[in-house]
This record gives structure tokens, sequence and C-alpha cells, in this order.
């Protein structure tokens, strides 16, 4: 698996997202790892991001634009993986953006002996900006040590999400995997859980590379309501199980794994920052202050322990 130069899949799904999908399309095709397959699903727009995508596709070669009717974040990306020609597969919203070295990390984590990378991510909310994360230090670490970072807190954000991972393609295909059509919201975090089954090390690396924007109006945020919940949380629940028990870890962590139930979808901040200034359009403006740290709450619930 540790080609000299191979090839890596970048797969961006995308629904009406005009205002932001110009600077995202920007930071992957600016990647200074450049031997890069960007596929762009556009899954039924009806703004003017089929233009957009229009535009960047003759501008650079290795951007591959498909369109589809609108049938959900899901199919989109398992079309993505359906056309993936790479070796390795990284996920990026259209909403956000990464680092330019953002490819160049991933790969060389990948290439420590390891079958996925995750990493902790920027977040960001108007002009302030967090540094997320769960697990303290970069290193390489068995699957049964990165289960018990994930008992921790096991509704993580960090975990759930695809975009702040990489993983390779030989095991996707292998077992088939893919990204539920059965649920509305989580269906990155199912697809995580069943990835992990066929893993034996996973590298960890704290350097931030991706930009993830809180959008207001998105699904999480507006159309989930608690009957849903409860389903999408009982289907989760039976693929956390199954893992643990491969592991042989199910009996001494079925209450944490149960907790699942009652907790929210968290993404601990490690500090405020206001990093390199992100990319930036003509037409944007660039914050000039640093962000202030935001304050600290004694456990309760709020809406910034949301995704």
């Amino acid at each position: 698996m540790e080609l000299e130069n191979p090839l890596i899949t970048i797969i961006i799904p995308i629904y009406n997202r005009e205002q932001t999908l110009e600077r995202c399309l920007c930071s992957v095709l600016r990647q200074t790892y450049s031997h890069l397959e960007i596929i762009a699903v556009d899954d039924g727009s009806t703004d003017h991001s089929r233009v957009i995508l229009d535009k960047y596709q003759k501008k650079d070669s290795r951007l591959r634009v498909v369109r589809k009717e609108n049938s959900g974040v899901s199919e989109s990306r398992n079309l993505g993986l359906q056309l993936a020609r790479g070796e390795y597969i990284q996920f990026v919203d259209a909403d956000d953006w990464i680092t330019r070295d953002a490819t160049e990390i991933l790969l060389k984590a990948m290439q420590t002996g390891s079958e996925m990378v995750i990493t902790d991510y920027y977040r960001v909310i108007g002009r302030k900006i967090w540094i997320k994360g769960h697990i303290p230090a970069s290193s390489l670490m068995s699957r049964a040590e990165f289960a018990r970072y994930m008992m921790k807190s096991p509704a993580n954000f960090y975990y759930g999400v695809t975009w702040n991972k990489f993983y390779r393609m030989d095991i996707i295909r292998n077992n088939a995997l893919f990204f539920s059509r059965e649920l509305d919201w989580c269906e990155d975090f199912k697809f995580n859980l069943e990835y992990l089954k066929y893993v034996s090390n996973i590298r960890v690396e704290t350097r931030p590379i991706y930009y993830y924007v809180k959008t207001k109006g998105s699904l999480v945020d507006s159309k989930i309501d608690l009957r849903e919940t409860i389903r999408t949380k009982r289907i989760l629940f039976g693929y956390y199980k199954e893992l643990y028990q491969a592991l042989d870890m199910y009996e001494e962590n079925k209450l944490k794994i149960q907790s699942f139930y009652l907790e929210f979808a968290r993404d601990k901040i490690k500090s405020p920052v206001l990093p390199e200034p992100p990319l930036i359009l003509k037409g944007e403006k660039i914050p000039k202050k640093k962000a202030s740290p935001p304050r600290l709450h004694s456990g309760k619930k709020t809406k910034s322990d949301t995704p």
C-alpha cells in the first residue's frame, strides 16, 4: 500500500453551497500534494453551485464533477466511493476548507503503519476559531487503545465525522462499506464504526488541518426531533456493541456505551486560536483581532455542545 506517489481521491458532496463552494475548491486544488482525483458530487443544486463547478472543472483536469438528482449526502458520498480510483480517501464538505498541506500530512501519517488517520480540527463560528480534538498527543495506537479513548466520550463529534479522517480504499472496497441510506444524520459515525472493525492501527495527529464551519439552518440544527434521535442512537448502539464485542471489551464498557444514548455530540475545546490567515477570496474580510477565549461552563449542555 505504501506507494511512493499514490493517487488520493477527495470526495466533496455539494448541495446549494454557492456562498462557500469556491473557497472549498480553492483549498483542495492548491494542496502541496498534487497527485489528486477530486470528485465533486452535485446533489441536484438549484443555486449557482453548478456554474462554479463548471468554472473550476475547466481550470483543473483533476476535478471531476458528477451530477445527480437530490437524494442526500449519503448517496453523494457513496457515489463518490463507487467512482474513486485512489488508494486513499479523504472527505471535504462544501461549507468548509482545508490547510494547504492537509493531504500531505494525512498521507505521511498513514504511511507510518496505520490504516486510518484522525486529526484535530479548527471549528469556525463567525469570526471565532477554536482548536478541537480529544486525544491529547500524536501517536500510533492499536485499535484497542483507540477504543478506550472513544469510551471516554462515546458521542464526541471528533470520532463521528469523516472529514478529519483518512481512509484506505482497499479496506472500504473489500468490506463493502458504504454510508447508510436509513439515517438522516450520524451516517458518518456509523461508517466510522464499521471501518474500525477492519483496522489494527490508527494514527492520531493533533495538528489541525481542517476548518469546520458551523452553519445555521443545518440538518443537525433544525430537522432532528427526539423520536429520530432515539431511533438513530439505537442503530448506532448496535454498531458500537459489535465493535467492542470484537475487541472483547464490551462487558467492561457496557455502561459507558449505554451513556451514548444520553449524550449530545460534543467536540472538546483545546484552545481558542486564530491560526494562519484562512483562505480568503476576493471580497471577503480577514478578522483583525484574535478570538476571545470561550467562557467555561459548568457542565450544562449549551448550543455550542452540538455540531
